[in-house]
This record gives C-alpha cells, structure tokens and sequence, in this order.
C-alpha cells in the first residue's frame, strides 16, 4: 500500500458533471489499496468571480479580507468532492488548508509555506478515509488566514507530498502532460515524456503555466516524484525528476512565453556602491518580484536602472519607488508596458555553445527587437513587444526543431 497525492485543478472541478468524474478518479486510485489525499482548486472561475465582485466594492481590495473572501472558493470543492465519494460508498473528509495544518508565513495574498503539521491528516489517513484537502490556502501562526498566491494548490499539493513522504504526487490538469510549448497556441507543440526537476523549474518561471515554480521547488528539495497528466484522458502524462531520461538528446527542450511585462528604468541613480542593494530590498520588502536587470552609467557619473516586473505589480512599484525616493537618490521613473519575455530552456545548453547566438538571429533575421536579455546555465530569455510574442515563441520553436520526435 502506498500514499498518493492528487492535485485538480479549477477546470477539473469546474463543474458538478466534472467533480463526479474527479471522484471516479480518486476512487480508482485509492481501490488500489492506496492511502490518498486530494488537493484541489476553486471550480472553473469562482476566483475570478470572487476578485470581479471584490473589485466592485474596493478599486484595491484589503489584502487581508481578499486573503477571507478567496478562500472561500475552494472551501465549496472540497465539500462537494466529499459528498461525492461518500455517496459512491467511500469514507472522505474535507480539510480548509488550516484545518489540514498549513502553517504560512505572516504575508497575504502571496504567502509561503512555512511548515505542515501533518497530524489531523496522518490520523483521517490511519481511520481508512481519503482526504480532501483545499489547496491555495494556510493559517499564520497567529490564526490569520493566508492565500499562496498563483499556483497555490500545486504548492499545497506538492508540500503535503514532501511533509507526508507520499510514494507520488500527481498534477492532474487540462493538458496530458507538459508540452514543448503551450499547445493552445502553437499547432506543432509535442509532448514531452519527461522533464527534469531544473528544467521545469525554468519553464514554470518563465510563463509555462502547467505547474507553478514554488511547487517544482518543493518537489526538487524533497525529491518528490511528480507526474503531470490529463484528468480527462486516461494517458501516459510527463514524469518530473531528478534528470530526464527521455529525449537526452535535446538540446533545447521548450519554449515559454508570458506577456504583461512592464520595463521599469530609474534615470539619474546615484552610482554609489549601496544603490543598487538599496532599491532591491526596498522592493524585495515590499514583495514585489523583480526579474530581468540592467545597469548602465551615463557620462555625467549617475547611473540609469532598467529592471523587468509583471505589469500587474506597476502601479505599487511607482508607490514604493517614489515613497522612498529621497532614500534611494534617483532623478525620475519611466516605464515601457505591453512586453512579453520569450525564452528557451534545455539542460542541453550547458555543453552546447552558440544556442544563444542561433535564438538571436531567429528573432534579428525576422524583424523582431530585443528589448533586454537574461541568460543562466540552461535558458536564455529575451523581452520583446508584446505583439511580436506568439510569433517569436513559433520561430524557435521550428528552428530549434522541437516538433520532432526524439529519443
């Protein structure tokens, strides 16, 4: 007998007709002899309901009371999956994410786990009944109600994983498996076998919206096997490990994308040994994520800032930047919107030299600017306009042949 721990999504549960068919899911696996724990989302677009009406009342909601209101969402799955395995004659019970022993850090709307305390669980488990578990959700130590931000119940799950040391978790989605691009919108996208923990841990950064970062995290740190496969079709999904043992051959194994990148460039910064260090905590403090950075001195001896965030993040950068800008010593802000980062990522790359050089001529041989550049061992990212996002992520993905089949 093993632990298993599934994870479904909002399209998953997205419907009554769908929770059934979920339910038959949960039921095959534990008919098995497996102990199983399920982690699940909102259904289809409550979230999406929920910050719609939140909006409506406040242009900029309490994050605390966002945090109260969001969690509501998954608290309906979780009792109607319930519902549903008892009636198929199964003994389940529901869990809120504090109720499971989620404990996060003190910070709304985007908290990290700090620590799972698996007793409530491990006993249910023990008792012969499946647990569902609502995903996106924790309690601070001092009672306050959290959200994990993006991705949350792939966190959730993945961590209930590693804290419970299950035999697998399972990522079921609306894809059957992970793609070397987003299928949706480029025709020739393959399915990949395998993907290793590294790799996936770029393309869930960079825009590839199957699993989200902090849970391949999780599963990297604690070695937690992870498969990503369809919860409508039973298929072979993509197996997440320590090194891909399919398709080695590759050099680059996919292309991500995301839009709603905005520039932000800070003219006339001191060019102090401190400045730097002193705009990035200021922002890392306030939780704002920064992604690509440049730095360059102009003649005069002050030095112009350029740094990489989601546009979503925009309007509260400009408010800490110039709530603080005596501090940090800066003349004036611009921003550049509508941006996208395209970008590459394949283990390949290590032992492999001219990739970089191949992406850029792609992108210069078709008319497409690069606006800045980040690069590591196994990616290379590129920001470009928004309206040329589709069509570069297209090109590289031909010219690095990745429609092939290749083993």
């Amino acid at each position: 007998m093993g632990l298993i721990v599934q994870k479904f999504g909002g399209t998953s549960v997205g419907s009554i007709e769908r929770i059934l068919h979920v339910a038959e899911t949960v039921k095959a696996e534990a008919e098995k002899g497996n102990q199983v724990v399920v982690v699940v989302s909102a259904m289809g677009k409550t979230t999406d309901q929920l910050v719609s009406m939140a909006k409506k009342v406040s242009p900029q909601p309490n994050k605390r009371e966002m945090d109260m209101l969001l969690t509501t969402g998954e608290q309906v799955t979780i009792a109607l999956l319930s519902m549903a395995l008892i009636e198929k004659g199964f003994d389940a019970v529901s869990f809120t994410g504090w109720q499971a022993g989620i404990v996060t850090e003190p910070v709304h709307s985007n908290a990290r786990i700090a620590k799972i305390k698996t007793e409530a669980i491990k006993e249910q488990l023990q008792a012969g009944k499946i647990v569902i578990v609502a995903g996106f959700q924790g309690i601070t130590e001092d009672g306050e109600i959290t959200t994990l931000g993006r991705g949350g119940s792939d966190t959730t799950a993945v961590a209930l994983a590693a804290a419970l040391k299950a035999d697998k978790c399972d990522i079921y989605t609306d894809v059957t498996g992970v793609f070397t691009t987003d299928p949706r919108y480029v025709k020739n996208a393959r399915k990949l076998l395998s993907v290793s923990y590294d790799e996936m841990l770029e393309l869930a950064n960079l825009g590839a919206g199957v699993l989200h970062p902090r849970a391949v995290e999780f599963a990297k740190n604690y070695q937690v096997r992870l498969e990503v496969r369809s919860s409508m079709e039973k298929v072979r999904g993509t197996i997440i490990e320590g090194e891909a043992r399919m398709e080695q051959n590759l050099i680059v194994r996919g292309v991500a994308f995301e839009d709603e990148i905005t520039k932000v460039t800070v003219l006339g910064l001191s060019n102090s040994l401190t400045s730097l260090s002193t705009i990035f905590t200021t922002l890392a403090q306030n939780h704002i994520n920064v992604d690509i950075i440049i730095q360059n001195t102009t003649e005069s001896g002050t030095a112009n800032l350029s740094f990489s965030i989601r546009t979503e993040d925009w309007m509260e950068t400009v408010n800490v930047l110039e709530n603080n800008k005596a501090e940090l010593g800066y003349e004036q802000l611009d921003a550049e919107n509508k941006l996208a980062k395209v970008s590459i990522v394949g283990s390949g790359m290590i032992s492999n030299p001219g990739v970089a050089a191949k992406m850029f001529a792609v992108l210069a041989e078709n008319n497409i600017p690069v606006k800045m550049v980040s690069t590591s061992e196994i990616k290379v990212s590129a920001v470009v306009e928004e309206k040329n996002m589709l069509k570069a992520a297209e090109l590289l993905h031909e010219a690095f042949e990745l429609s092939k089949e290749s083993y």
